[in-house]
């Protein structure tokens, strides 16, 4: 079946239906109004409050992860000791710059020596276990003080660093080393 070219006027009669219909529906009058208030959506509520996340023995617990590491964080209302699989900080990670580390959060969130912090970390170094350790705090000290946020966003304390070592291929000597080539 063929289909006939149409004449010029079938034509320009469709588009002026079409665009008559379209006017109708322009000029009509709008719905009343308690039934448009209804139909439209709900405007942007303003954002209520985080619950803090606190257990019955008054701890808020996170987990922190960077590299091959991951620990475990409960911080709880105390006198700012840290204490890492069962160790004192300064005992746990005995370099000054990993102590920094794990000091940061509190500092960025004006809260210095007031949490006790237990945590227990696995996996990784030493620096990837600290980095872990922080993390967890930052995340742990949100669940307790919800309002302090902007200020641990801002540090980028509640990114987690997703860096770790790049596997090694076949065919190569390390991840990206070739072995040494020989001509002959």
């Amino acid at each position: 079946m063929i289909d006939e070219p149409k004449n010029e006027t079938e034509t320009e009669t469709e588009t002026k239906e079409g665009m008559g219909a379209l006017e109708a529906l322009k000029t009509e009058a709008p719905e009343s109004p308690e039934s448009s208030d209804s139909d439209k959506a709900p405007e942007s509520a303003p954002a209520t409050p985080a619950e803090p996340q606190i257990d019955t023995l008054g701890r808020s617990y996170a987990t922190g992860r960077r590299k091959d590491a991951s620990a475990r964080v409960w911080v709880k209302r105390g006198s700012g000791k840290i204490q890492i699989n069962g160790k004192e900080m300064k005992d746990y990670f005995a370099r000054p710059v990993l102590q920094m580390l794990l000091a940061q959060p509190f500092e960025a969130a004006a809260r210095t020596g007031e949490y006790d912090v237990v945590a227990t970390v696995k996996g990784g170094g030493l620096s990837g276990q600290a980095g872990a350790v922080r993390h967890g705090i930052s995340h742990a000290l949100i669940r307790y003080e919800p309002n302090l946020r902007p200020a641990l966003k801002a540090g980028g304390f509640l990114t987690r660093d997703s860096r770790t070592v790049e596997r090694k291929k076949y065919g190569k000597a390390k991840a990206r080393k070739s072995f040494q080539f020989s001509k002959r």
